[in-house]
């Protein structure tokens, strides 16, 4: 089948979507303006669709052109990762990794396992993609990540959940707290107190959401926020206390050396509410070499954490 475009038409493309601009794009890709304006033009007949809206201030994609370059993006990736494998060892080669995840994993899982990644790959390229739950399930099922570290908060018959750990949500409070020394709190002891909540769009919203249904103990929202240091920054400053996984707390108060001293976590109870983190990605896709390594690096990884886990809550 012969195509009325060709690769470097697709190159080209794609460098357009990176820059936004013509003039940048054609300098990247090394052709005059003209030239390069004749290339999408080419792509854009080819197509029977525009992809780009051209103004005198800025280049932006047509939700045609953002489509195309979702799917053409991965299609450029699988060849680079295809021509890289054939040619030898990636772990020398400038390839590309890239790691979709929810931001709570970042300080503590994510930093530990791309340090001993960097060591025996210094030069592949990892692209983090640090995002809602929601929105990391959505970058593994798309191909934008080639695999994703989160919680699966809906099932996706096309994504495959490798289970990492288990851990409890924890009430976040600040110290001088009325309930800050307390060994463990009902849910249903909140209503006295201001909660801060995330928007229903989090996944550990949609978590607790679920867990608490039916249970007739719904906090008194006094403040809905989008993430989870907003929500902390606001229990600081003495606004009320809020729910959240134990790890996200931690990894909050290793960020600021402000806020360690002042926050606590207090085990909540009746229901006790859990997530499960872990990995996901495309069952019909397999990864490249050095994903794949990546992938058992995070699978190591989240299973020192589990026992770190365990023998915390045993000491």
């Amino acid at each position: 089948m012969s195509l009325p475009f060709d690769l470097d038409d697709l190159v080209a493309f794609r460098a357009l979507a990176d820059l936004g601009s013509f003039r940048k794009a054609a300098g990247a890709v090394h052709l005059s303006q003209p030239a390069f304006s004749r290339r999408i033009d080419k792509l854009e007949r080819a197509l029977g669709v525009a992809l780009v809206e051209r103004t005198t201030r800025r280049v932006a994609l047509t939700a045609a052109g953002r489509e195309f370059e979702r799917k053409m993006r991965v299609l450029l990736d699988d060849l680079d990762n295809a021509l890289l494998a054939i040619r030898g060892d990636p772990a020398t080669r400038g390839e590309r990794v890239t790691l979709a995840c929810v931001p709570s994993v970042v300080p503590g899982l994510v930093t530990e396992a791309l340090q001993r990644y960097r060591h025996s790959h210094p030069r592949v390229q990892v692209i983090v993609l640090d995002a809602k739950s929601h929105e990391v399930r959505q970058a593994v099922s798309q191909g934008d990540a080639d695999f994703g570290l989160g919680f699966l908060d809906e099932q996706d018959g096309e994504l495959e959940f490798s289970p990492l750990y288990d851990e409890a949500f924890v009430l976040a409070c600040r110290i001088d707290h009325p309930l800050a020394a307390r060994e463990r709190v009902r849910w249903s002891e909140l209503d006295a107190h201001a909660f801060i909540a995330l928007a229903r769009t989090s996944g550990n919203r949609l978590v607790l959401d679920r867990a608490l249904a039916g249970t007739g103990m719904r906090p008194r929202v006094a403040y809905e926020v989008q993430t989870g240091s907003t929500a902390l920054a606001l229990v600081e400053a003495g606004l009320g206390v809020a729910a959240m996984p134990a790890t996200a707390l931690d990894a909050a108060r290793r960020e600021s050396a402000r806020a360690a001293p002042g926050l606590v976590g207090v085990p909540l109870s009746h229901p006790e509410v859990r997530r499960t983190m872990g990995l996901l990605r495309r069952r019909a896709r397999a990864l490249s070499s050095s994903a794949a390594q990546l992938y058992a690096l995070f699978q190591h990884g989240g299973h020192e954490h589990a026992l770190r886990m365990h023998e915390a809550g045993k000491a």
